[in-house]
């Protein structure tokens, strides 16, 4: 079962349509699943009209997924973005100050960090460093 993380907390899926692939060609999507290993820039004109892009992250190890998220909503994408996979409760913050607007993960995971670790970082504009420093 797929768990999404918000700054409310944990929540079911609310997306009822599914996914499709980057490299499937299919046009008029209103979802789209973006490895890891995308290049942000060659894909954000097929994002017209797409409400929802999820991207991989393989391992809680892997940032490229924050880079991505990044290049997105700074060249424009304003819908949904969801990191999906191996992000942890410490990597939440950094998430949302990407640009993600949610995280999925699943029941394993969600039973080794459970809600109040995720809600103990869902203050993430406030408990930044640079805000501190910038006084």
């Amino acid at each position: 079962m797929t768990i999404i993380v918000r700054d409310t907390g944990f929540a079911g899926e609310d997306w009822p349509h599914g996914f499709a692939a980057l490299d499937d060609g299919t046009d008029n999507v209103s979802a789209l699943d973006l490895p890891s290993d995308t290049d942000p820039d060659a894909v954000i004109d097929r994002l017209s009209g797409v409400k929802l892009v999820r991207i991989a992250f393989p391992s809680f190890a892997d940032g490229r997924g924050f880079t991505i998220a990044r290049t997105l909503r700074r060249k424009g994408y304003t819908g949904r973005l969801r990191a999906a996979g191996h992000v942890l409760a410490d990597q939440y913050a950094m998430a949302r100050r990407s640009g993600f607007d949610e995280v999925e993960i699943d029941e394993a995971l969600a039973a080794r960090q459970p809600e109040p670790q995720w809600l103990a970082r869902a203050d993430w504009q406030s408990h930044n460093y640079q805000s501190r420093l910038r006084g």
